[in-house]
Order: C-alpha cells, then sequence, then structure tokens
C-alpha cells in the first residue's frame, strides 16, 4: 500500500486517506509527495528546543514546492542532563530512536524526511535510520548556543563542567559557581564547543546532508528560518527526483566526513557512530581503516575545550565550508551532496583560512589527525583517546593504576579521598554491556581539569567521553572488562603505560602474570540492567564496531 503515497487515490487507499482527511488533510494533499518531517523537539533540552518553531518553517517551505508535510516526534535526551545514572540510556536511544523512526516512515509509507536534531545521540540515530529507509533525506539543526561573555573571555557549557574540579579545590567559592551555573549556558542551542554534537552536526554539513552554516550559526540567527524553508523545497525535489538517500551517503562521502570531522578536533564519540553507519551501509570500515583515514589528513582547527574558539567564532570564520576547503586536497570532490552539486562545486565559493581560528593546510596544529588509536595487552581490539586534547607532557605517561568498578566510585574517590599525582584512574565495567549503556565519564574528566590534575593524573575506561573531554582520558578499551577483557584482571598498584605517539596501551605485567589472572576470573559488580536496558545488553556488540544494538 506504501508505494501509492502521493500519487492519484486507489481503492485499497480508501481507509488511509479516510483517516489523512480526519487530521485536516485534503485529497489534492494526499496527491502531492508525502514528506515526513521527523521532529526531536522536547522542553527539556537546550539543544532541541528551538525545533519547535524551525519544524514550522520547514513544512513552509514544503508546502510551497507542492508537497504534503506530516510531522512526528522522537525521543532527544540530552548527554549533559543524562550524566550519572540517566546516562546508562543515552547510547541505547540512538539505536531505539533509528527504529522508531525506521518504523513510522514504512508504517505510514512517507516517500521522503527532513530531520530535525542538534544533539549527541539523535542525529547519530536519524542517520542510521535514513540508510535503512534508503529514501530522500534532509537534515537540518537548530544552531548555536549563544556563548557568554566573562570580562575579557567567552565561557560554554564545557567550562561549567570544569568549575566542578575548581570547586572541589576551593579555587572558587559556592556564590560564584552558582553564577556560573545559572550563565554559562547562555541561551537555547547546541553548546557552543566541539562536543559531539557539534562534531555531527558539522559532519552533515561536510557530507552535503545539511546547508552549509547550518550547525555552526547561532540558533536565533534569521538566516536559521530562511535555512529551514530551503530545506523544505529541496526534499520535495529530492523525491520527485527520485534521489534516495544512498545516493549520496556514500563510501567516498562517508570518508570524506571522516577526514572532516578529524581535521577541525571532533568528539571521539564520532569514532563510535561512523563505525555504526558504515555497519548498516555494508562498507567494511574497522577501527585500523577509520584511523588511516584520520591520521591522514592535518589538524587545521581546534575549539573547546581543548582550545579558546567557539562554534560563533567558526561560523565567522568560515566555518565547516571554509575548513573543507582547506583540506580539499585530501578529499573526493566528485560526490554528489543532497543539498545540491557536488563537494567541488560547493568549495568553489569556499573562504580562504583566516589563519588564527582554522589554519592553512602547510601550518596545520597537528600533522597525522586528532586521534590516536591505542592497542596493547590491555586494548587488544582498540581503545581511543583524543590527541589533540592531551597537553604534550602527558602523551607518553606511566603510573600506578587506581581501579574502579563504575563511575559513581571514581567520582566519589576524587570528591573524598587524595588522588595522587602520577597515578592512573581505571575505571572499567562502563562498556555497552557492562554499564549497560557505554555510559561517557565526561564529568570526572573535566573534575580532573578543574583540579588542576590533567597534567599529571590519566584515566583509562571501557566506557566513553564526551566531546566536551580534553586531557589524557582513554576511553573505548576493547573487549570491556564485562565481556573478559583484560581491564577486568588489572590491580590497584599495577603499572600502566599510554604512549600515544606509538599507539599503546599496556599494563606493564608479564604475559604469564595476566593468563595466570585470567584462570581465575572476577566476580562481574552488581550493575543492574532494568527494562530495556536488559535487551541493549544481550544484543549489543562492541565498540570496535560501533556498538550497533537494533
Amino acid at each position: 500500500m506504501a508505494e501509492h503515497r502521493g500519487r492519484p487515490e486507489e481503492i485499497t487507499e480508501a481507509y488511509y486517506r479516510g483517516l489523512m482527511h480526519a487530521v485536516g488533510y485534503r485529497k489534492k494533499d494526499l496527491d502531492k509527495p508525502q514528506i515526513a518531517v521527523v521532529n526531536s523537539w522536547t522542553d527539556v533540552n537546550p539543544g532541541h528546543l528551538p525545533l519547535k518553531d524551525l519544524s514550522q518553517r520547514v513544512k513552509e517551505g514544503i508546502w510551497a514546492a507542492g508537497g504534503s508535510p506530516g510531522e512526528f516526534n522522537v525521543p532527544a535526551p540530552c548527554d549533559g542532563m543524562a550524566q550519572g545514572p540517566g546516562q546508562h540510556f543515552i547510547l541505547p536511544q540512538r539505536d531505539l530512536i533509528a527504529g522508531s523512526i525506521e518504523a513510522m516512515v514504512r508504517a505510514h509509507g512517507f516517500q521522503g524526511m527532513v530531520m530535525l536534531a542538534s544533539c549527541d545521540k539523535i542525529i547519530p540515530g536519524m542517520v542510521m535510520a535514513a540508510i535503512r529507509l534508503n529514501i530522500p533525506t534532509l537534515f537540518l539543526t537548530a544552531g548555536a548556543m549563544m556563548p557568554y561573555r566573562m570580562g575579557n573571555r567567552t565561557v560554554v557549557t564545557s567550562d561549567l563542567k570544569e568549575a566542578i574540579g575548581k570547586r572541589r579545590t576551593g579555587e572558587i567559592d559556592d556564590a560564584t559557581f552558582e553564577d556560573w551555573q545559572e550563565h554559562f549556558c547562555a541561551s537555547c542551542g547546541t553548546c557552543s564547543m566541539m562536543g559531539t554534537a557539534n562534531t555531527m552536526g558539522c559532519f552533515l554539513e561536510a557530507t552535503g546532508l545539511a546547508p552549509f552554516g547550518s550547525a555552526t550559526m547561532l540558533t536565533f540567527d534569521s538566516a536559521k528560518l530562511r535555512q529551514a524553508r530551503d530545506v523544505g523545497e529541496r526534499i520535495v525535489a529530492l523525491v520527485r527526483e527520485r534521489r534516495p538517500f544512498g545516493e549520496f551517503f556514500t563510501r567516498a562521502n562517508l570518508e570524506n566526513g571522516i577526514k572532516y570531522i578529524s581535521a577541525s578536533g571532533g568528539s571521539t564519540n564520532a569514532i563510535l557512530h561512523t563505525l555504526a553507519f558504515a555497519s548498516l551501509m555494508g562498507v567494511d570500515l574497522d577501527l585500523a581503516a577509520f584511523d588511516r583515514l584520520q591520521a591522514s589528513v592535518p589538524v587545521v582547527a581546534k575549539f573547546k575545550p581543548s582550545a579558546q574558539y567557539n562554534m560563533d567564532d567558526y561560523h565567522m570564520a568560515g566555518g565547516v565550508r571554509a575548513l573543507l576547503g582547506t583540506i580539499r586536497d585530501w578529499l573526493d570532490l566528485s560526490v554528489p551532496m543532497a543539498t545540491g552539486g557536488t563537494l567541488g562545486d560547493a568549495l568553489r565559493a569556499a573562504p580562504r583560512p583566516d589563519g588564527v581560528v582554522i589554519r592553512p593546510a602547510a601550518e596545520p596544529l597537528a600533522p597525522n589527525g586528532c586521534f590516536g588509536i591505542l592497542r596493547g595487552n590491555l586494548a587488544p581490539l582498540g581503545a581511543v583517546v583524543k590527541k589533540t586534547g592531551v597537553e604534550p607532557s602527558m602523551l607518553v605517561h606511566r603510573g600506578p593504576a587506581v581501579v574502579f568498578d563504575s563511575e559513581e566510585d571514581v567520582r566519589e574517590f576524587m570528591l573524598t579521598k587524595e588522588v595522587r599525582p602520577g597515578s592512573v584512574l581505571v575505571v572499567r565495567y562502563e562498556g555497552p554491556k557492562g554499564g549497560p549503556g557505554m555510559r561517557e565519564l565526561s564529568i570526572p574528566a573535566a573534575m580532573l581539569v578543574g583540579m588542576g590534575l590533567h597534567t599529571s593524573v590519566a584515566m583509562v575506561t571501557d566506557g566513553r567521553f564526551s566531546g566536551a573531554t580534553r586531557g589524557p582520558c582513554v576511553g573505548h578499551v576493547c573487549p570491556e572488562a564485562w565481556d573478559g577483557g583484560p581491564l577486568a584482571y588489572v590491580r590497584d598498584g599495577d603499572m600502566i603505560e599510554i604512549n600515544v605517539p606509538e599507539s599503546r596501551l599496556s599494563v606493564l605485567i608479564s604475559d604469564e602474570e595476566l593468563r595466570d589472572r585470567q584462570k581465575s576470573p572476577p566476580a562481574r559488580p552488581d550493575h543492574p540492567a532494568p527494562g530495556v536496558l536488559a535487551a541493549y545488553r544481550e544484543r549489543v556488540r562492541g565498540a570496535e564496531t560501533g556498538a550497533v544494538w537494533l
């Protein structure tokens, strides 16, 4: 039945049409291309609150182009608000969002989609749905949060997280801490840093799935409203031209997107998401292949929290298009863009790098990508670090392990005990199955920075870190401890070696000692998996393949 949607009436469509008449659609509306407006608007996520009004502008564009829009909603959790117990449910929602969109679109027979999203797991979930559905699809994000001006500097959400550590050490008092809480998140929009939200929003621009400037402009810029109408009109054209998502989101375009993420100092979470995309596309892309791609490009920009620049600075310097123009020699310029033309066409008028926010490729911040993929006896299947966010003195570090079996344990330790310089905080059983849900340890990582320990203390986990994380924080250790990975056998006092230049992560015990320990597996901690988390723990795959569940 779905194949008849948007075509002249057929007798078997009477039931569908009658119900659509009940919600206000006219007969001629149902003969137009039926476009799903998939909205992740919510009252409790600043990156998504603006989408309530923005969807109306998208629908205006669809109507104006002769299409018929139909809006429905999906969940939109905020990673920042879900710290602690709520984090168990964040990564699983990526796959739940993908599944709910796929089910709704197939059930109602929509012919095209506009995806409205801004934040960390919502954009990737929507991309996963688009891969599975393979119908014409465009994306639009809400835009960036206004940075807060404090004296002669600007501050954003990541600065607030690091303030927790400053309060712990007494560097700031309660009154200052309260004032910062009220002001640092200065408006709606995505947090104005290169966290996962903006990493993936800019990825959409770089792959031609969203208009240039859509992620980096301030959310209240009037250009956002015009963008929304343009997207509404463009999706109708793509449907009429029968140009599916897979025509644009190819292996070549995915590889362009990975190179862009690395050149812009993006979030380590992008590794999980792009590996998941590749898995659904049937593209052979493992951690080693990802590493080769990301290491092939120079890093020409860094943003908060790894540098002083925010998203507004990036936008004013030319944004994604300017950065793509800077690394054009590393890209496949022939790929078609869903927004129109090819990448080469789009970059003909790309602004030149300003030399400050965006560096020329000949004068990079780092020569071979922003990530480090580490291996060794502690991570046989790999681990991940954002090397451009690590102080140079900590790129090679050796120290005694202090072992924790949950995020709560390490948080309590950091709040109540002395963290000794030189140590390595090992946080295990936080992987996809062990957590469950592969929580991000962004608060403990930010506390290290706020406490001034990021130049002497490292953190290693089978959980995740945020794009808002900086410092010597190694995540995604695979296999995870819950599955019997070597992390489960580390003991307090074991020497841990992190060597980013040599891509190595090791526990400095003999192979014989490690084998002896593995003969007596430790009891797993009590990490409950209620409700949906039980199904997640049973089915989710390892982080080295993207932690795909559904």
